[in-house]
């Protein structure tokens, strides 16, 4: 089986905020587009938070998030994974992002969300320990993936909220 690869991130010069998923589910791969499952809360939740049409062009999704000064990321640069269930990734072939050059090139991020257990998860294990920045304040959320529908996504939004808290007060700090 093949490795599959993450995106780009999606990114402004004056992010405060990250979002880190796992790895590109096969609809999002397909689409070349983060949370391109049409089940997924991602883009619903943050057209609540940051005041986006979820129904928008990607590239008006993306400009949102970097006016958000919002970053979005995934904790995997590459992975064996058949399907797109977290669970299926082969850890043995987990080959983590650089993010000590992206935190580097990003010194304004303060706060890091995780989308889900496993972004968290994997972070803690591969990334971590090689982080030398230290202001960062990592909270896990529940994942927006269709897989996590033990949640409503009431309580997906209502727990999402954490970061319209902080993105509200980044877009205050930055533009006195």
């Amino acid at each position: 089986m093949p490795h599959i690869h993450s995106f780009a991130p999606i990114e402004g010069n004056k992010a405060k905020l990250l979002i880190l998923g796992s790895m590109p589910g096969e609809a999002s791969l397909q689409a070349d587009e983060y949370y391109a499952h049409p089940r997924n809360a991602f883009w619903r939740i943050m057209g609540s938070l940051i005041a986006l049409d979820p129904a928008a062009s990607y590239q008006q999704r993306e400009q949102a998030l970097k006016n958000a000064n919002i970053a979005l990321w995934d904790v995997l640069y590459s992975c064996v994974r058949p399907g797109s269930l977290d669970s299926n990734i082969n850890k043995s072939t987990q080959q983590p992002n650089n993010f000590e050059a992206f935190f580097n090139q990003h010194q304004n991020i303060t706060h890091v969300f995780f989308n889900g257990a496993t972004a968290e998860q994997t972070y803690r294990k591969l990334v971590l320990p090689n982080i030398t920045k230290q202001r960062i304040t990592y909270l896990r959320l529940p994942s927006t993936s269709p897989a996590n529908a033990s949640i409503s996504f009431e309580h997906k939004l209502q727990a999402w909220q954490a970061i319209h808290c902080i993105s509200s007060t980044a877009i205050l700090n930055l533009n006195p």
